[in-house]
């Protein structure tokens, strides 16, 4: 007989997700903020801010690993990509103390993920597909299609986006603009989704093995 409890599939928790995608940024921005020196024009003390909110990152997003394979059962390449580069750019920014290395890996990333969606579209192979599957049940191949579409140019205006305030505005001032506009852009940009993937079929599948197994009356 097997255990039924070493095979049950992890229980799906929106706000763990949310912990994992952005408690390392938050992490980064509150040691930072700690350390960051009043007097702005002291160099020296922003780039030891910026390197010690670095190491807590670094941490942070090994951890958030770790908790998504435990709590969750699994790892998202999504996750581990950008885990790899935050731990690659992040070891470059405390060796360097530079802190362009944390302003360049959210384009990297956002270029990548651009890059293979907007590819895989192309070649009518919805990649978001297979890295979001479980979390979309009863969405339409076409849905899935149109959502790595979507996601695509999303990803590039992003990379764009953030080069831009990179080179527009101070280190503190893009660190905040990371946390307080890309955060809620990224929401607003899931909620627009939503229609569209109701309309393809998100939830039905749910819908309909809920009427199926309910008890007779």
């Amino acid at each position: 007989m097997t255990d039924k409890t070493d095979t049950a599939p992890k229980k799906k928790s929106g706000w763990l997700n949310l912990a994992i995608d952005y408690g390392p940024l938050l992490i980064f921005f509150v040691v930072y903020r700690f350390f960051a020196p009043e007097d702005s024009s002291n160099s020296v003390a922003e780039v030891l801010a910026v390197v010690k909110g670095t190491g807590a990152f670094i941490v942070a997003a090994l951890i958030a690993l770790g908790v998504s394979k435990w709590k969750l059962g699994h790892i998202t390449p999504m996750l581990m990509l950008s885990t790899a580069l935050i731990v690659f750019f992040g070891g470059l920014t405390i060796f360097f103390q530079d802190p362009v290395f944390v302003q360049v890996k959210p384009t990297i990333i956002y270029v990548l993920f651009a890059i293979a969606l907007l590819v895989g579209w192309r070649m009518g192979r919805p990649l978001l597909k297979y890295l979001l599957d479980a979390a979309f049940d009863g969405l339409s191949d076409r849905g899935w299609m149109t959502l790595s579409r979507n996601w695509g140019f999303y990803f590039a205006a992003l990379a764009v986006l953030n080069e831009v305030l990179r080179a527009a505005l101070p280190f503190e001032d893009w660190l905040a603009a990371k946390f307080w506009l890309f955060m809620p852009l990224s929401f607003l940009f899931t909620f627009m989704q939503l229609p569209m993937m109701m309309r393809e079929g998100l939830g039905k599948e749910e819908e309909t093995e809920v009427e199926t197994t309910q008890p007779p009356v």
